[in-house]
């Protein structure tokens, strides 16, 4: 039982609450970023589910530990915003390489792999995307994706490796297109409500589980919804909500569940973990997962920085250009490091306004700070294109930078 979470001690008190079922309906696992808070869930969520004697084994071989291993159990749904396609590149690179050199992790890597694409397309469940009009859409990427997973499938032969390596880019592909098109930043009300549907009114054999990840990103419509659940949740549904910054999420949230705190990993600890999962070297999971990205985060900062330089003296950035230059911020987390640098550049410039007493500076500054979570908002949330939100956003603060000055 919770045999692939390292290094964290919120799995022993998981475990004492499991085996001595004080394990409530509704849970937080808080902690930093690449801690084991999402393969903690699914690690509980096959635990809950596992018909044998002796529950939560490992290597339990029984029909629900073997569905929920694989992600296609029925009585899972998972919701929320994920970076997933880095983790799925650095599991492709680990299954290329155990095919190879004929390694002896070759199916495990194969495993990984698998479960890495399939922690995505589960956020595309049918049962939460019901009456959207991206649904189509939707159906047919996830399907043609099914039909490659069945490809590589470990009940078949591994193939030779350019055709083998060939299908691994197409997954690739067809997974940062599906992140990109239509991984909202912040959970639609409709999957909160079609969960909730879910969680009352369809038949399970064990324990259904619903796992909502980066909790904090909510709206407040969204929040409201939750709660309703929250407040009386149905007897064999269990409630995970993960988050970063717990201090992000609505106290009457918080004080519904159970909080389980995961800690940042020690370097060595961190290169221990890259190790075992993806036998690489590294001294910290989210700069391996990094280092997969097509353009490094030093270059999206640095284009972020020449964007607000130009703003700054009065010129239009060539947003096409930008937008050419981060990939046109596929997979999305480059559209976060980019908006990330934006707001420190805003923020240390309302620091400084403060600390000199300049109101008319400070007023700018604030107001600037506004057309940027918009812009962030409707390219994350709304769906806009970077192109037109980013002209958008270059324009508004041109505009007030004519009235007020620079």
């Amino acid at each position: 039982m919770f045999d692939n979470v390292l290094y964290q001690n919120a799995t022993d008190l998981l475990r004492e609450d499991v085996l001595s079922d004080r394990l409530p309906n509704s849970l937080l696992f808080s902690g930093p970023p690449a801690s084991g808070k999402l393969t903690a869930a699914l690690e509980l969520a096959r635990v809950l589910s596992c018909k044998n004697t002796d529950k939560g084994h490992w290597m339990c071989t029984c029909p629900s530990c073997l569905q929920h291993k694989s992600l296609v159990s029925r009585d899972l749904l998972i919701t929320g915003p994920r970076d997933c396609t880095l983790e799925t590149a650095a599991a492709k690179k680990t299954f290329i390489e155990a095919v190879q050199h004929q390694s002896s992790h070759t199916n495990a890597s194969r495993y990984l792999f698998i479960r890495s694409i399939r922690k995505l397309i589960s956020r595309f469940n049918p049962v939460l995307w019901e009456d959207d009009d991206k649904t189509g859409k939707i159906s047919s990427i996830v399907s043609s994706i099914d039909e490659l997973l069945e490809e590589i499938d470990p009940s078949r032969p591994v193939e030779g490796i350019p055709v083998l390596e060939k299908k691994c880019d197409e997954l690739l592909n067809l997974c940062t297109k599906l992140e990109s098109s239509f991984m909202y930043d912040s959970i639609p009300v409709s999957h909160i409500r079609n969960a909730s549907f879910w969680a009352r009114h369809t038949s399970a054999e064990g324990k259904k589980v619903l796992i909502i990840e980066n909790a904090e990103r909510m709206q407040e419509s969204v929040r409201n919804a939750l709660l309703k659940i929250l407040e009386e949740p149905p007897s064999d549904v269990i409630f995970i909500l993960t988050t970063s910054r717990r201090g992000a999420v609505m106290p009457t949230i918080l004080s519904r569940v159970r909080t389980y705190a995961f800690v940042e990993r020690p370097a060595e600890q961190q290169s221990d973990v890259i190790n075992r999962v993806y036998h690489a070297q590294g001294l910290s999971i989210e700069k391996f997962l990094f280092s997969f990205l097509p353009v490094q985060p030093d270059e999206v900062k640095k284009t972020a920085g020449d964007f607000y330089a130009d703003i700054c003296r009065s010129h239009m950035p060539d947003i096409e250009l930008l937008v050419k230059n981060t990939k046109n911020f596929e997979p999305r987390i480059l559209l976060s490091i980019f908006f990330n640098e934006i707001f420190t550049i805003q923020r240390k410039l309302i620091r400084e306004s403060n600390e000199t007493f300049k109101p008319v500076i400070l007023e700018q500054t604030h107001k600037r700070l506004g057309f940027i979570r918009n812009c962030y908002e409707n390219i994350t949330i709304y769906n806009q294109s970077s192109i037109s939100a980013l002209e958008k956003l270059a324009s508004d603060m041109l505009s007030y930078t004519s009235i007020y000055g620079s």
